[in-house]
């Protein structure tokens, strides 16, 4: 769908240009917009380095056992199909933690990884379990105690106070979390009741 919608998009944009002669001015901006995009994308690289090398060092120290272990209970409640499947626990808390930390591009990676495991022990491998679909709620709506992402993409736009998102992420987040792990839980309450 995308692959008509862009092109159509594009087209419009064009022709528009020419036909109300703003041009030059399109032609400026593809330039300028080019030249922006690098640099945000060097100021993102940077900042996702600096946070999935001090995952790496986390992860070889014992600072992950001690995180797990405080997450565990709400693992255990959030996802009781699991038992004692201590290998998908641990990649769970992982993906928790990174987007805990504003790691969304460390938590992609470790969230396939969980997912993959979840589906290893899927009864019914053609349907989501509700362990996988609590999980992608859950990192839909990830709560962020430190949104590094936003703050890099505002500290690269030159704002005076890039860390004063804070407070609202931490309240839009864990609202986000509790909503969408609420609807989930209920909808699944509700299919096995029907079923």
């Amino acid at each position: 769908m995308l692959n008509i919608v862009w092109p159509i998009f594009i087209i419009i944009s064009f022709s528009y240009a020419i036909f109300s002669g703003n041009l030059e001015n399109l032609n400026s901006s593809i330039f300028q917009s080019t030249q922006d995009a690098i640099n945000l994308s060097i100021n993102l690289l940077g900042t996702i380095c600096l946070w999935n090398g001090i995952m790496q060092i986390a992860n070889e120290t014992s600072i992950v056992e001690k995180l797990m272990k405080i997450l565990n209970p709400i693992i255990r409640i959030l996802f009781p199909e699991l038992k004692n499947n201590n290998k998908i626990k641990k990649e769970i808390s992982l993906n928790m933690i990174a987007n805990i930390l504003g790691l969304g591009n460390a938590a992609t990676p470790l969230g396939l990884r969980a997912m993959n495991s979840m589906q290893e022990i899927n009864e019914t491998k053609d349907e989501l379990s509700n362990s996988m679909v609590v999980f992608i709620v859950l990192n839909t709506a990830s709560i962020q105690i430190i949104p590094t992402t936003v703050i890099a993409i505002r500290n690269s736009l030159n704002s005076n106070n890039p860390t004063a998102i804070i407070v609202p992420v931490w309240i839009a987040t864990i609202c986000a979390a509790i909503m969408a792990i609420s609807c989930a839980k209920m909808i699944i309450k509700f299919q096995k009741n029907n079923k």
